[in-house]
């Protein structure tokens, strides 16, 4: 077995690589530009509110993020104290939390989702055709389930 990429390979890697990194400061600086949040601000925003009943375990947060536990926690902590979300102990075991998004965090998510929206369809998803962002979807569904860690257990043990 090779110890290399083959240069296929390290094309299809270092693009990921770069363009997250890339991606992701160009995000986090438009959000903080447009909307005074931070790109992980917006991401725990954005997935309570498709989450049921606007409530997830910040250990849930966590494995769906970038972030550590911890980091994820001070990431709530941050929300808080701006009154977006707020925080709920796990009455199920007393040792987890739930954030919870609020009417102000609800609102706060919209003002900004129109222009978090069009930034990303122009610098991201517009570089794609209909059937290109199909197969990327996809693709991302193959990885994950091939991913280690909690994401795939808990799929997993759902299925």
């Amino acid at each position: 077995m090779d110890e290399d990429f083959t240069p296929l390979e390290q094309a299809a890697w270092g693009g990921l690589l770069g363009m997250h990194g890339r991606i992701t400061r160009a995000i986090d600086a438009d959000l903080q530009a447009s909307s005074g949040i931070t790109h992980v601000e917006f991401e725990v925003l954005l997935r309570l509110s498709w989450a049921v009943e606007r409530r997830m375990r910040i250990q849930d947060l966590a494995a769906r993020s970038v972030l550590t536990r911890s980091g994820m926690s001070r990431a709530v902590e941050r929300l808080e104290r701006e009154g977006f979300v707020t925080r709920e102990t796990a009455e199920e075991d007393r040792r987890g939390a739930y954030a919870v998004l609020t009417k102000v965090g609800a609102a706060r998510l919209r003002a900004t989702l129109r222009t978090h929206v069009a930034f990303v369809r122009h610098h991201f998803l517009g570089a794609f055709s209909q059937l290109e962002l199909n197969q990327m979807a996809e693709f991302w569904q193959r990885v994950e389930k091939r991913s280690p860690g909690k994401m795939l257990a808990n799929r997993i043990d759902s299925v």
